[in-house]
């Protein structure tokens, strides 16, 4: 009985000292899918990204970083709706359809705005079109139901004009320049990195900029919300290190630089030159939400959203600067 009662105060000991073992083994390694395209709005992104920020800062939570690469917004949705991305960082049309009804989105952070990253260009010899005031009678053509077709029906508004006024031509983004040469339109609706691009080239000048008119051009942080519940703390480690990123752009070393430029098709000195044109601010402001449901709006107006919707309860602002 004795030796029973010994071997059993062991085997208890054993399990103890097995269970202290356990608890205080490192938790198992996971992925954070970020998913990213080349736009000068994500700029910050791509220099944590060559810099190993991100990667750095979740090492200690054993987190792996995992880089998603697409060329556009649309796809990127489909990748978060298909939960294949966690966060990505989108444009405000994809923004607000990533948060429309039936889909389990919210926004984070706001990587950047900037009105003056969109703009009208006409060609570089045509002297009849000078500004937006002369677009009556003319050939306008940009992306359907993007942000360029916003910024026109508001510089329509702007003067007096209506869209029958114009002649409107849908094409894509990666069209612009061609329509524009070719003489298929009078002017076209575009957004950085192809301004600068189109204008340093000699083929475009602006006629208008988004400034001119209360077109704010607000990106999203967009995150599943399955996600967000379950790895707040990550999310969270994630826009710290875009903010860190953002004080590194007017002192980027030349190595950092030349990546990001050859990721934006652009040089390094158009890269700091479109830089300036945006507010990398990442917590959300009162005017981001604003812009956002200004964008829901213009969406139900051309009938691609099939109702408005308070965008501010689709927000979970979560960055707070040090």
């Amino acid at each position: 009985m004795k030796k029973l009662a010994i071997f059993t105060i062991a085997a208890l000991f054993a399990l103890f000292a097995a269970g202290c073992k356990q608890k205080a083994a490192p938790k198992s390694e996971q992925n954070v899918n970020i998913a990213i395209q080349p736009s000068a709005a994500f700029i910050p992104l791509y220099i944590a990204r060559y810099k190993g920020y991100i990667e750095e800062a979740l090492k200690p939570m054993n987190v792996n970083v995992v880089w998603q690469d697409f060329e556009s917004g649309p796809p990127m949705n489909q990748s978060l709706s298909a939960e294949l991305s966690d966060i990505g960082v989108i444009g405000d049309v994809p923004t607000v359809r990533a948060l429309s009804a039936g889909n389990t989105m919210k926004v984070v952070g706001i990587p950047a705005s900037g009105a003056d990253a969109y703009a009208m260009l006409s060609r570089a010899d045509d002297k009849n079109f000078k500004s937006a005031a002369n677009m009556k009678g003319k050939k306008i053509a940009t992306v359907f139901g993007s942000t360029g077709h916003n910024f026109t029906t508001k510089l329509l508004e702007k003067y007096g004009l209506a869209f029958d006024d114009i002649e409107f031509i849908s094409i894509s983004a990666g069209e612009a320049q061609n329509a524009l040469a070719s003489g298929v339109c009078d002017a076209i609706v575009i957004w950085e990195p192809n301004v600068t691009r189109l204008v340093d080239s000699g083929a475009a000048k602006i006629v208008a900029l988004g400034s001119e008119t209360d077109l704010r051009g607000t990106n999203g942080f967009v995150v599943r919300s399955d996600y967000l519940a379950d790895h707040r703390d990550i999310i969270k480690v994630i826009l710290e290190q875009y903010h860190r990123a953002v004080s590194d752009i007017d002192s980027l070393d030349e190595q950092t630089l030349e990546k990001l430029s050859a990721a934006l098709k652009i040089t390094p000195k158009q890269t700091l030159k479109i830089a300036k044109k945006y507010n990398f601010s990442v917590s959300v402001s009162e005017s981001d939400i604003a812009s956002l449901q200004d964008t829901a709006r213009f969406l139900v107006e051309i009938g691609n959203l099939d109702s408005a919707y308070n965008v501010s309860s689709k927000v979970d602002n979560i960055f707070t600067a040090k």
